[in-house]
């Protein structure tokens, strides 16, 4: 792959694993030095870590809370010393919810969901964003998914999580394309990762691939690809979209 993304630093919340995971990989074939950021899962972490290592750039990682301002910023701080300032930023961290009916969501299960999708997007953001500012160059790409455009039952929630960063998607890109910064998200469909599986049975992973036109589920790898698109200098046209990878699932 072109090392188009050579001079940049990318700072990927919820690098361990997942979507997360394939996006720092696929950063990192692209030249980029990569933070990668986890809260529990320091083994899978470190061999993120060692697999964009691997590819010929700096890779370390961080451990943060990005719920908590304290440690986002003292996170950055650390990114800004060892790997230099950010100018991409991607927030994949999340986590889905426990309750299947929306009368019984808690009022912790509420804040976990709200604080771990929206409330990190907002602290990553604040962090990284006077150094973009100064560059006049950024890119931030928060991932969504289907449900915060269509809604999901039983994912309630959630889905309000979803929906809260594609309008913090549209309206920040309004605020920083004089910048030079595009704010952009990728929405995914039923994607095969540990939260899915997770989830879901083999059975049940089946049926839901019949509902999808495409008949199957996607892969992180295609997630990633279109994340590090938006990453490119050429993608700075493109900003405020909220773009959906669902083979053909929700429109």
């Amino acid at each position: 792959m072109e090392k188009s993304l050579q001079a940049e630093t990318a700072l990927i919340s919820g690098g361990s694993r997942g979507i997360g995971a394939a996006i720092a990989r696929k950063l990192a074939a692209a030249g980029a030095s990569v933070a990668v950021n986890y809260q529990h899962c320091s083994e899978k972490a470190q061999a993120v870590k060692e697999a964009c290592s691997a590819l010929g750039v700096q890779s370390r990682i961080y451990q943060a809370d990005i719920r908590s301002r304290e440690e986002v910023s003292k996170m950055a701080e650390r990114v800004f010393r060892e790997l230099g300032e950010p100018s991409i930023l991607i927030h994949s961290a999340g986590v889905a919810g426990e309750s299947l009916l929306f009368q019984d969501v808690t009022d912790d299960e509420y804040d976990r969901l709200m604080d771990t999708h929206v409330r990190g997007a907002y602290l990553l953001v604040q962090a990284v964003l006077p150094a973009m500012i100064r560059r006049r160059f950024g890119r931030i790409v928060l991932v969504s998914s289907i449900w915060g455009e269509s809604g999901g039952a039983g994912e309630v929630v959630y889905s309000a999580a979803k929906g809260a960063l594609n309008g913090m998607t549209r309206a920040l890109a309004k605020e920083l394309a004089p910048s030079g910064i595009t704010v952009n998200a990728v929405a995914p469909g039923a994607i095969l990762t540990d939260m899915l599986t997770d989830q879901l049975s083999e059975k049940e992973r089946s049926k839901l691939a019949e509902q999808i036109p495409s008949g199957r589920l996607g892969e992180t790898d295609e997630v990633a690809s279109l994340t590090a698109y938006l990453c490119q200098r050429e993608a700075s046209y493109l900003t405020g979209q909220v773009l959906h990878i669902n083979g053909g699932w929700f429109p």
